[in-house]
């Protein structure tokens, strides 16, 4: 008698496992009641950036404010010119706020006292395109702007997928499907069927780089790269039927 419920532990164990397998390489993560399953299903598409923006600041010392600000007024013509060259119109550049600070003066030992010696003002712009391609060049290019004389610092460019929106809801719908396919194979061994959804919640988005496999609790959304990878999750409840 303890051999045959020995033998059944072994044969239940070796289904349990199993199913296990199935769920291990097919699904994110899963559940099961007497009555229903829950699955979490998952989509992936590639999409292209349709939109790019990059922002660098044009910075100017003086020996006041005044002198300061009169620098970046005279070197606007030249930046603006050299963005023209870059094939950007007029509406695509924002000229935004002047920052400045004082500049005190430091003793021989390190110390800075309360006399002022200058002023640091620097002119942010913001240059957007639907042409990420322009935009990537503009972001290697701007530092030609130097050998005019111009102090120019620039940061990363940001390119994003004005589609998205609508994306998401198709998406949705195929996480939705690959849950059920999931449910279904995880069902096949008991001799189960998927029945009507329950619920349904949709999970966080990751948009990462293309090759990218880093996911997030939070979700990720990448704008340093111009082709994406976006990821939908759609955590489903069905009846067992």
């Amino acid at each position: 008698m303890l051999e045959k419920v020995e033998k059944f532990q072994v044969l239940l164990l070796g289904l349990v496992l199993a199913i296990g397998g199935i769920c291990a390489t097919k699904i994110i993560s899963s559940s099961i009641s007497k009555d229903v399953i829950t699955v979490t299903g998952s989509y992936s598409q590639n999409v292209v950036s349709d939109r790019g923006s990059y922002e660098f600041e044009v910075n100017a010392r003086g020996t006041s404010r005044a002198d300061a600000y009169a620098t970046l007024k005279k070197q606007r013509p030249q930046v603006i010119a050299f963005l023209k060259s870059q094939g950007f119109k007029e509406e695509d550049i924002e000229e935004k706020y002047i920052n400045g600070y004082n500049i005190y003066e430091i003793t021989y030992n390190g110390v800075s006292t309360n006399k002022i010696v200058g002023f640091n003002a620097s002119q942010q712009y913001v240059v957007k395109s639907d042409d990420v391609n322009k935009i990537k060049k503009l972001s290697t290019d701007i530092n030609s702007l130097t050998e005019q004389g111009i102090d120019v610092s620039g940061y990363a460019p940001s390119y994003f997928y004005s589609k998205l929106s609508d994306l998401k809801v198709e998406m949705l719908e195929k996480a939705t499907k690959d849950a059920k396919q999931r449910a279904s194979a995880m069902l096949k061994a008991t001799h189960n069927q998927v029945g009507k959804i329950q619920s349904l919640q949709m999970g966080v988005f990751q948009i990462t780089p293309e090759n990218s496999n880093d996911v997030s609790d939070s979700g990720i959304s990448d704008t340093a790269s111009i082709n994406k990878k976006v990821t939908s999750v759609a955590n489903v409840t069905f009846r067992i039927k």
